[in-house]
């Protein structure tokens, strides 16, 4: 796919569990995310529960009226099935993501996310992507953690663009089900996606890093860093989803809170109380003890 076909990769808030509502979306496209991501839904529940279907439905279909830009990231381990719940959604979406990176417990049980990383998995996952990518009237990417060994990992890329994926984001870190953030990111090796190494070339779709993203003022040295075309940032949102509008301000907790119920109040079909409930809590506890530190 040409990357005229594809949506604006600049600033790209992550897929989070259960903390993606189309809300919480909003409220980051507004402070200057480019692109968002639904959180990891699973495509066999999109085929076999009507009630779980209409919900996604739902929030994708207002996402378009609002002319919102909004990729899906599915999870899955069979092409058949992954093709099947993607082609459920692909009308209400500006592109599809397959997951994988998703380092917990169920993800190992289940056999996807991070646990297909390894080379014996690599014809799996290159017959997902493709079938994806020739199935699908969207692009088609992937969201990747480090190989083990992490040499691997720009073979794995250069895989997933040959299967037809038009964009990749790692996050530079390895898979730990225990820990899901070991330390910094391992940003090299997000450029050398970009810049290859010295047996293979870097990769010719574009790149997204993730990881190591706390206030604005690291954006620009992570692109600079990896040479990477846009940046995805996740908990840090939850924290401050003003992140991406470059003042590098703190908003005050109360008013952003207020904000974000507000659009709740707007559309209520798209999100749970619990959701309600836990991104107040990010808002609000995260905000007072910055304060507590000035």
């Amino acid at each position: 796919m040409d990357d005229h076909d594809l949506p604006d990769l600049s600033l790209i808030a992550a897929p989070m569990v259960n903390q993606s509502d189309l809300p919480f979306r909003l409220l980051t496209t507004k402070y200057g995310a480019t692109l968002t991501y639904t959180q990891m839904l699973h495509p066999n529940r999109l085929l076999d529960d009507p009630e779980y279907l209409a919900f996604h439905l739902r929030d994708l279909a207002i996402s378009q009226q609002l002319q919102q830009p909004v990729v899906v990231q599915l999870c899955g381990n069979d092409p058949d099935v992954v093709v099947n719940g993607a082609k459920k959604v692909v009308g209400e979406c500006n592109g599809v993501d397959l997951n994988l990176g998703c380092p917990q417990s169920h993800a190992k049980d289940g056999h996807y996310g991070a646990y297909l990383l390894g080379q014996k998995d690599w014809p799996l996952v290159a017959s997902i992507v493709s079938s994806l990518s020739q199935s699908l009237t969207v692009p088609v990417s992937a969201k990747i953690r480090l190989c083990s060994p992490s040499s691997q990992t720009l073979q794995f890329a250069h895989l997933l663009e040959a299967a037809g994926a038009s964009w990749i984001t790692l996050h530079a870190r390895h898979v730990s089900v225990r820990r899901r953030r070991q330390g910094a990111a391992f940003l090299d090796e997000v450029a050398k996606l970009k810049t290859g190494s010295e047996a293979v070339p870097g990769v010719s779709i574009p790149v997204i890093s993730n990881g190591n993203v706390r206030y604005w003022e690291d954006i620009p040295r992570n692109l600079e860093q990896t040479g990477a075309d846009g940046v995805m940032v996740g908990e840090t949102l939850l924290r401050n989803p003003c992140l991406f509008d470059k003042t590098g301000r703190i908003p005050d907790p109360i008013l952003i809170s207020l904000e974000y119920i507000d659009l709740c109040r707007q559309h209520p079909e798209t999100v749970t109380l619990d959701q309600i409930q836990a991104h107040v809590k990010h808002l609000v506890e995260f905000q007072w003890y910055v304060r507590t530190l000035v």
